[in-house]
């Protein structure tokens, strides 16, 4: 499969991947405030809603790209990410996170992203 850039994806495949994942975040939303967890419909909170899910699905339909998964499991794996929304967001930002970690420590001042030091101890701190 030959590598593909943001850009050479078709207006539809963005289109049809913001649905599923906007989709999912509305199913989301819909069910909260069936089982009582939202007070009432809130055009505005179903709006951040939509935004966050259609985000955290293209971020998601980036990964499945990336790693080669076939168009209906991408599919499945965006409506998944738009309805859990803000937390796949979460999960992908600890995993970066801990990527960033390991690399600062391998090859850099050994400050974690935060610029603050690891608690490693050193081979003089240990008795």
């Amino acid at each position: 499969m030959p590598y593909k850039e943001p850009g050479n994806y078709s207006l539809i495949t963005y289109i049809w991947m913001l649905l599923i994942a906007c989709w999912g975040g509305a199913a989301n939303y819909i069910s909260r405030i069936k089982s009582g967890n939202e007070p009432s419909f809130r055009f505005l909170t179903l709006l951040g809603e939509l935004c966050i899910s259609g985000f955290s699905g293209l971020l998601t339909f980036y990964l499945c790209v990336h790693y080669q998964i076939e168009p209906l499991i991408t599919a499945v794996f965006v409506g998944v990410s738009g309805h859990a929304g803000g937390k796949t967001v979460q999960v992908l930002e600890n995993v970066l996170n801990r990527q960033l970690q390991g690399i600062n420590i391998k090859f850099g001042s050994g400050n974690d992203i935060n610029g603050t030091q690891p608690a490693i101890k050193k081979e003089e701190d240990k008795p």
